[in-house]
């Protein structure tokens, strides 16, 4: 049993924000990355963590200079104070949803190549039509804890798994199998699928680490396994346009990122009788965000804002 701090107090009112604070330590296991997800200063975090443990008298972190270690007293309050903040979270999103107008802070996350291309150009008309809601982006290759996190709502590529969050399919995105002339002539052309098992593919890993497989669908819609092995790998789209711009190799491309391209002579379609099957996109929200005036505004202009938008989406929602 961990030693206590001191003797507790009278009973005094414990700050929801240091019981927030602490979940989020307890999550992250870090004084920094907490105060990084909930926009404080680590000192700021460390004091909320002081008072916590002066007014309960136990000691809820082992902290060394490498390492923060729940106690285990911390590990048995943890759960509780999880509890009680989700219910002030829902007592406040309520109170937010009586409000006419969606206001406050709503925090997104995307991948950043789809940040770059589509969002940077989405959220300024949203800024300007939702005056009172102020937007922040982080846009990370990695898939982001949206509970642990403190984020509101998340774009996702490819098919929704986890059936704890709340899903709004928006589309899919078309892709194209391409590749810059400087590398078509170098290697030549693919003349067909078995072609590309000689060339320099470009993919991005699967979630597991396992390589990734091309996907081709043949003039009936069947799909095909191309049985090669990557040359490069990146873990976001970004990285993979700009490598096949500079002559790398053949890689799956997004349509809004290839036509301009193949427009301008800096990438050529490569095996057009086969076409790569579409990626879907979809916004994700915790269970309960989508109560949330300022979310659920979101969500209503994201989906408006892309019907029938053939320039990012082969279809809508």
């Amino acid at each position: 049993m961990s030693d206590p701090v001191s003797p507790p107090r009278e009973f005094t009112m414990i700050d929801v924000d240091d019981m927030r604070a602490f979940q989020t330590v307890a999550r992250l296991l870090s004084f920094s990355g907490a105060g990084r997800v909930l926009s404080v200063r680590k000192s700021a975090i460390s004091r909320s963590i002081q008072r916590l443990e002066a007014l309960l008298g136990v000691r809820l972190f082992e902290r060394t200079t490498r390492e923060v270690v729940l106690t285990e007293a911390g590990r048995a309050l943890l759960g509780h104070f999880s509890e009680i903040v989700t219910r002030v979270d829902e007592v406040l999103d309520m109170a937010t949803s009586l409000a006419s107008h969606p206001r406050g802070r709503l925090r997104l996350t995307a991948g950043i190549g789809f940040g770059m291309e589509v969002l940077t150009e989405i959220l300024p008309v949203f800024s300007l039509a939702f005056s009172d809601v102020d937007v922040s982006l982080e846009l990370t290759s990695r898939t982001v804890d949206l509970v642990a996190e403190q984020t509101d709502v998340a774009f996702r590529m490819g098919p929704m798994l986890d059936s704890n969050l709340v899903a709004t399919r928006l589309g899919a995105i078309a892709c194209l199998l391409c590749a810059a002339p400087s590398y078509l002539e170098r290697r030549g052309w693919p003349r067909s699928i078995d072609d590309l098992r000689s060339h320099d593919l470009l993919l991005i890993p699967r979630g597991d680490g396992l390589p990734r497989r091309l996907s081709l669908c043949d003039k009936d819609g069947v799909e095909h396994q191309v049985e090669a092995t990557a040359r490069l790998t990146a873990n976001d789209p970004k990285a993979i346009d700009r490598m096949v711009l500079n002559g790398a190799g053949i890689a799956a491309t997004a349509r809004y990122v290839a036509a301009p391209e193949i427009e301008a002579g800096n990438l050529v379609r490569v095996l057009p009788d086969w076409s790569v099957p579409a990626v879907d996109v979809s916004l994700v929200m915790p269970a309960g965000k989508e109560r949330s005036p300022a979310a659920r505004a979101f969500v209503d202009f994201m989906r408006k804002r892309v019907a029938g938008n053939r320039r990012w989406f082969d279809d809508g929602a």
